[in-house]
């Protein structure tokens, strides 16, 4: 994982990011240990306690669980946590983004809906 300090994201959330995208990505499973906030520091020469933020977010939405003395792990329920999360918060900024845009245009609904067809087609 490369972290981009010029991000208008802190560290601590593309820490969070990456991992969730190695859960979705089926490289973290349901029950597998994740890496502590000391492997992470070092693995990304970055501070132990911004490592342990960005675990911590993956504990308050759930997607992770600590059992005491052994670390954090994944929770059976993650990869749908996640892809809940990113669908309410992501996705739905990017399309109001775009509806935006398309009433700045004058874009009609049907339209819309076509370009997006289109655009989901690769066309």
């Amino acid at each position: 994982m490369v972290l981009n300090p010029n991000s208008m994201k802190p560290i601590y959330v593309q820490i969070s990011e990456w991992l969730e995208t190695e859960i979705l990505n089926d490289n973290l499973k349901a029950d597998d240990k994740i890496y502590s906030q000391y492997q992470l520091a070092d693995l990304l020469n970055i501070n132990p306690a911004t490592a342990a933020k960005g675990l911590n977010l993956l504990a308050d939405y759930q997607i992770v669980y600590k059992k005491r003395g052994l670390g954090m792990f994944v929770t059976s329920e993650a990869k749908s946590i996640i892809l809940e999360k990113r669908k309410s918060e992501n996705l739905k900024h990017l399309i109001e983004d775009v509806v935006k845009e398309a009433d700045y245009l004058n874009v009609s609904r049907e339209e819309l809906i076509r370009l997006l067809d289109e655009v989901r087609k690769g066309e």
